[in-house]
């Protein structure tokens, strides 16, 4: 259901907001007695908050480091949404999942894609959260880069520390753009102006404050230490003090309450600098917290509540898995040094083994040496299957940006995994065919056509299954450090399990399942069946003995307990292991955004 997009009026009331942990490293007692007791610890971040927030103005939460102003923010976007707190808007209780339709919140840190433009990166936000097709994304994108000031570094890209792009005022500018694309009622955002030069800061809170008048906008934002003209911009403050309200007023308020204490404020600090000085001062601690409030006296509309935890999306699941694929496949082939370096490793890695292993057969059956073909088999594997591992940081970056798109309602979760998938298809089956046509020839492994397709096509579900692999470990760990060493942990369990060095037979019972899951069984087993059976493998000779054959390949294949059946068998049992960490990664991405839809 539609709400209205004017004259929202936020309220929020909560009681005793805590958050209870056994044993906490940041409690105020002792941890160690806590736990030896087992006993719970509480450490409440917010206490008896009571403010208001209304429509044309710019609601500023301010406070020292610790006193829950960025808990305070994310409990208005509907971030955090704990069973002890009552948020009305208009009057009415908070969907958090729906109002975080309406609303936009900015956080501190900016999650841009530094590849992209300016222009590009709004212009995908609008696609995702506007309805109405390219041609009204394209005019409000326009109208917001010109009321952005962000004309003359459009076609700029964003950047990052190591790539040059566009300053530090203009990033938080574009950030902001991101969550005004869809025209919100409520703004929320996290420490606007941290991190900026003076005049980035003022001209960051300027644009606020024209877009709070001109538009009726509601606007909420934590600050810290803002300075005299910045000052001036802020109509309401609230100021914390260790998760309790202090003041919710006008500057003149606290100015007139600092007055009442008997202080007097210095020229050159600000009553909100001043403020947090002395404020112990403001507690009473028999009588409770001095506050003030400045209830508003403008009309408030009705907002119909929809009460279903549903978030109604602008695009079908087709259109927003084409407008991902754009783009995740403009940041990959802007990724110039990864994208020339996995194309240049598997041509030149494919040369140098090809050399390596040149002609093996020649020479005839008394010089073919079995386990060098098999040690070739398990190289490929090991090189294919760990050569997807730097995609790891990648994924992490995009998963930021996307929790932030998701949790407001831009797309589904899993468009995001389709598209994903989708974008590697082509580029892993150029990385497999510049590994295989190398290799294959140079080896001189089976001559035929059929036995070389075959082979790609093995190499290309090995590095789509490490593919997969890998995204499934993005989702799941917090870091790269924790990332990469867990998928080199788990890779090298699967080589050992995979019967090239130990065979199944021999493999304790309880072990048998790592057997079963590993990436390696299955290509490997493809390899040997592709070279060793069918016509081809009854007229190879492994082993030879007094110019007689004691062994062919059909053979060899019989005593490790293969059939000619296993060789498309396999492919469907790799197919499934690509789908299935596809959907593993989708539903931990489902879990860790547990508030949005799949």
């Amino acid at each position: 259901m539609e709400l209205p997009m004017k004259n929202v009026q936020y309220r929020i009331r909560t009681q005793n907001l805590s958050f209870k942990l056994l044993c906490p490293k940041y409690i105020e007692f002792d941890p160690l007695a806590c736990w030896e007791e087992n006993k719970e610890c509480e450490k409440y971040i917010l206490r008896n908050v009571n403010m208001e927030a209304n429509p044309g103005a710019i609601t500023a939460i301010v406070g020292p480091s610790g006193a829950g102003k960025t808990t305070l923010l994310e409990i208005l976007a509907g971030v955090i949404t704990p069973t002890t707190n009552h948020v009305l808007v208009n009057e009415l209780p908070m969907n958090s999942v729906h109002f975080r339709k309406i609303s936009g919140y900015v956080t501190q840190d900016d999650a841009l894609f530094p590849l992209l433009t300016v222009r590009e990166t709004l212009m995908y936000s609008a696609r995702l959260r506007l309805e109405g097709g390219t041609k009204r994304s394209f005019d409000r994108v326009t109208e917001l880069i010109k009321e952005l000031g962000l004309e003359h570094v459009a076609n700029v890209r964003i950047g990052s520390d190591s790539r040059r792009g566009i300053s530090g005022g203009e990033k938080r500018r574009v950030s902001i753009g991101v969550d005004l694309v869809h025209d919100p009622c409520v703004l929320l955002l996290d420490e606007p102006t941290s991190g900026l030069d003076s005049s980035s800061a003022l001209h960051v809170v300027c644009l606020l404050k024209s877009m709070a008048k001109s538009k009726g906008k509601t606007i909420v934002l934590t600050i810290h230490q803002p300075g005299f003209r910045i000052l001036d911009l802020l109509d309401h403050f609230v100021l914390l003090s260790e998760g309790i309200l202090i003041h919710h007023g006008s500057l003149d308020m606290l100015n007139e309450r600092i007055k009442h204490l008997g202080y007097c404020i210095p020229r050159q600090v600000s009553a909100i600098e001043f403020a947090i000085e002395v404020i112990d001062a403001f507690v009473d601690l028999e009588k409770g917290v001095v506050q003030f409030f400045n209830e508003s006296k403008q009309e408030r509309c009705e907002l119909r509540a929809n009460h279903v935890d549903v978030i109604a999306y602008h695009n079908s699941i087709y259109y927003e898995v084409l407008i991902l694929s754009q783009r995740f496949s403009r940041n990959i082939f802007r990724t110039n040094e990864l994208f020339a370096a996995r194309i240049l490793q598997a041509l030149l890695v494919g040369i140098l083994i090809g050399t390596i292993f040149t002609n093996m057969n020649n020479g005839g059956p008394n010089r073919f040496k079995l386990r060098d073909e098999l040690g070739f088999f398990a190289f490929t594997l090991t090189f294919l299957l760990s050569s997807t591992t730097e995609a790891l940081p990648i994924f992490l970056e995009e998963r930021r940006i996307m929790t932030r798109e998701t949790s407001r309602g831009a797309y589904r979760i899993s468009s995001y995994v389709i598209s994903n998938a989708l974008i590697f298809l082509p580029f892993l089956l150029i990385i497999a065919l510049l590994y295989s046509i190398p290799v294959y020839w140079l080896v001189g492994l089976r001559r035929s056509v059929d036995g070389f397709l075959y082979f790609s096509l093995v190499a290309w579900l090995v590095v789509l299954m490490s593919n997969s692999f890998v995204a499934f470990f993005s989702a799941l760990v917090p870091n790269f450090v924790t990332g990469y060493s867990m998928i080199a942990g788990v890779m090298g369990a699967f080589f050992l399990f995979s019967g090239y060095f130990i065979g199944k037979e021999d493999i304790p019972r309880y072990w048998l399942f790592m057997h079963y899951l590993s990436l390696f069984k299955y290509p490997f087993e493809c390899l040997m069946i592709n070279e060793y059976g069918g016509d081809h493998g009854k007229n190879k000779c492994l082993q030879v003995e007094l110019g007689q054959c004691l062994l062919n390949g059909e053979g060899f294949l019989m005593q490790q307990g293969l059939k000619e059946s296993l060789k498309w068998r396999n492919v469907v049992v790799m197919l499934i292991f690509i789908i299935g960490y596809r959907l593993l990664c989708a539903m931990v991405l489902c879990y860790r955004n547990h508030r949005t839809r799949c």
